[in-house]
């Protein structure tokens, strides 16, 4: 059995962090962005350009969204896995293909349906958030939810005892 809480906010906490990490490494590097404007570029996709201008609150609304997208990305996975139990035993795997479909989702389906600016196609972008969503989503993900079933399963064998 896996636990829901501890595998949705433990995981969405991790994918938040290690997601927007990644983001703000990358656009550091590439353009010398700050992390401001990146979770800027999250608010944007819910207010459009204006959040570019609204300062710290739109960065905090941004951060916001971030951990809720995360959470949400999280829950999806814990209701996988309660539909397939064996994603929980081959983690390395499903969480490989659970980052790659968040991956296909957030760049064809939400962010083409956000208020975003669309970027133009970059390849050193394309291939770290395409690698980022397995490293930093799937993985992390996969690996919490099976540490969560394990942890489960030691705790129902103690109770029996």
């Amino acid at each position: 059995m896996i636990r829901p809480l501890e595998t949705i906010l433990w995981g969405g906490a991790a994918v938040a962090i290690l997601d927007i990490a990644n983001a703000m490494t990358f656009w550091a590097i590439y353009n010398g962005a700050t992390p401001q404007v990146i979770l800027q570029s999250i608010a944007a996709g819910l207010i459009g350009q204006d959040a570019f201008s609204g300062g710290a609150p739109t960065a905090l609304l941004g951060a916001f969204l971030h951990y809720f997208i995360a959470t949400g990305i999280a829950a999806v996975f814990y209701l996988a896995c309660k539909l397939w139990p064996t994603l929980l035993q081959r983690p390395f795997w499903s969480g490989v293909s659970y980052g790659l479909t968040v991956y296909l989702v957030m760049n064809y389906v939400v962010l083409p349906l956000s208020l975003a600016s669309p970027l133009p196609f970059i390849p050193s972008w394309f291939l770290d958030s395409l690698l980022g969503h397995v490293a930093f989503v799937g993985l992390p993900l996969a690996y919490i939810a099976a540490w969560s079933a394990t942890r489960d399963r030691a705790t129902v064998t103690a109770a029996k005892a």
